[in-house]
């Protein structure tokens, strides 16, 4: 007897219905056979299947099994497919009809013993269970929640296939998982870290401000110990809130990735991304045989924070130029090529020289100025070209360390930030562009108007900084959110004489 059922495999961040078929003869010795390209756990779904069905009380039949997962030119892959290739064989046997398993797309990993663990995507597969305009989706119980943000299919948490087939069967009522979309968003966008723990740094600390206003690449320069890692780590708190789009989006690569908390149903804080110098361009990109996400787009709508900036092999680093400059990754592979959103704000930080000690007032620097420039020249000139602001993070003084006086907390600067923003929103209209960083030359020319006093000043610097034509440009932008946080509309010359002290490697400070 031939049964069919729908599930779904996962191709970038996108989930495709398969329909797995199964088909059931008595003739012949008893073999089970699996086709329609899966990988290895796909094929190792027989055994689990096998055990699951005789821990449950079902037989597993001694006859010829045919699994199809079509379409059969798609690659499969995980063990999502071991409930759907179980329920199939029990409709094929008439322990379910076929008319119960219609308009369901079924998906989870199956223990020897029954039980239902979760799977990777569940959030993409509700998506596609939703354009397909079905029912419902069953689903591990542990993956209903994060089914149930998409509003318009009823997700089904089961815990153990016997649950699962008595839903089907109408012997169980079980009701689909519902979430209060408001209030989960309310509890999962609050941070831990927040500016008011940060002494001093205020001249950093207003960078900060104005890379967040703008959606600008910061480079941070200083010595070890003076704060840079912790400036990074409580900029997501100062970014505007993520919309329930941006949510989505991010939850679902997280999903995919398998890096999303069991249980959590959505990810409503920035993401903040830190990998270590050794990583490689594959891991930070995303690649491998069957393309995976990378950190890249796990910081998607968040932060990407690059500690010991040179440490990184220049491989690595040049990766960085494509998602910088489009927001998005394409991974190219023999069996497949997939798209990754890659839209983040790049945080990085050196030290400004090896030992970190060169121009400090307590400190030797040890270096010689071959190990100085040989250090600094790791970093290409291509890279920096797409980092706005870099500035100086000097070492922190006692007298700040030991203040009783509390700095200005995270919540009040991002409201400051979130009024920047919306102002932005509107000055771009259409033009799918979010934020002053994303500028391009026509926008520059087009919003970026100096005063007649604002031009003399640039052009000063310009003279006498010996300032390039690509620092130029930064400026400009820079400007336009130093304005946007005053609420100006034109740039006015205090905005660049600021923007100006945001370029310390132009201006000759290391």
């Amino acid at each position: 007897m031939l049964s069919r059922i729908l599930s779904a495999t996962l191709i970038g961040i996108e989930a495709h219905p398969v329909e797995v078929e199964v088909d059931i003869t008595g003739k012949g010795l008893p073999h089970f056979s699996l086709v329609g390209l899966p990988d290895t756990a796909v094929k190792e779904s027989r055994d689990r299947v096998r055990a699951a069905l005789k821990n449950t009380g079902f037989v597993f039949p001694l006859k010829q099994v045919t699994v199809n997962l079509a379409p059969a030119d798609l690659k499969k892959e995980g063990s999502s497919f071991d409930l759907p290739i179980a329920l199939g064989v029990l409709a094929s046997e008439g322990v379910l009809s076929a008319d119960s398993l219609r308009g369901y797309m079924v998906t989870g990993e199956l223990s020897l013993d029954g039980r239902l663990k979760p799977v990777k995507g569940a959030l993409s597969m509700a998506i596609s269970s939703r354009a397909a305009g079905l029912r419902g989706l069953i689903l591990p119980s542990e993956n209903a929640p994060e089914a149930a943000v998409v509003e318009g299919v009823a997700a089904y948490g089961m815990e153990n296939l016997a649950q699962v087939v008595e839903f089907l069967r109408g012997d169980l009522d079980v009701s689909p998982c519902s979430i209060e979309l408001a209030e989960v968003l309310e509890v999962a966008s609050r941070y831990e870290d927040d500016f008011s723990e940060v002494k001093g740094q205020e001249h950093a600390k207003r960078a900060m401000e104005v890379a967040a206003a703008g959606g600008h690449n910061i480079l941070m320069i200083g010595p070890p110990g003076s704060g840079k890692t912790m400036l990074a780590k409580r900029l997501p708190s100062i970014l505007p809130g993520m919309t329930f789009e941006e949510a989505l989006e991010t939850t679902r690569i997280h999903s995919v990735a398998g890096t999303l908390d069991s249980g959590q149903p959505l990810l409503a804080t920035r993401p903040f991304r830190s990998p270590h110098h050794t990583i490689s361009d594959v891991a930070l990109i995303g690649g491998g045989q069957y393309p995976k996400p990378g950190e890249v787009s796990l910081s998607h709508n968040g932060i990407l924070f690059l500690d010991e900036l040179p440490e990184f092999k220049r491989n690595v680093l040049e990766v960085l130029r494509q998602p910088l400059e489009s927001g998005e990754v394409t991974v190219s592979r023999a069996v497949a090529s997939v798209t990754y959103p890659a839209r983040f704000m790049l945080v990085a930080a050196m030290n400004p020289c090896p030992c970190g000690y060169i121009g400090d007032e307590k400190h030797q620097c040890s270096c010689t100025p071959g190990q100085i420039h040989r250090y600094r020249t790791r970093v290409s000139g291509p890279l920096l070209d797409r980092i706005d602001i870099h500035i100086e993070v000097p070492a922190v003084r006692y007298s700040e360390l030991s203040s009783v006086q509390g700095a200005e907390p995270s919540g009040d600067i991002r409201e400051r930030v979130t009024k920047a923003r919306s102002i932005q929103l509107e000055r771009f209209g259409k033009e799918r562009i979010y934020c002053n960083g994303q500028m391009k030359t026509r926008h520059i020319k087009k919003y970026c108007t100096l005063t007649t006093e604002a031009q003399g000043i640039l052009e000063t610097a310009m003279q006498k900084l010996g300032l390039s034509a690509r620092a130029y440009a930064r400026i400009l932008k820079v400007s336009r959110t130093i304005a946007d946080l005053e609420g100006s509309d034109q740039i006015l010359p205090h905005h660049v004489s600021e923007a100006i002290q945001y370029r310390a490697l132009d201006r000759g400070v290391y």
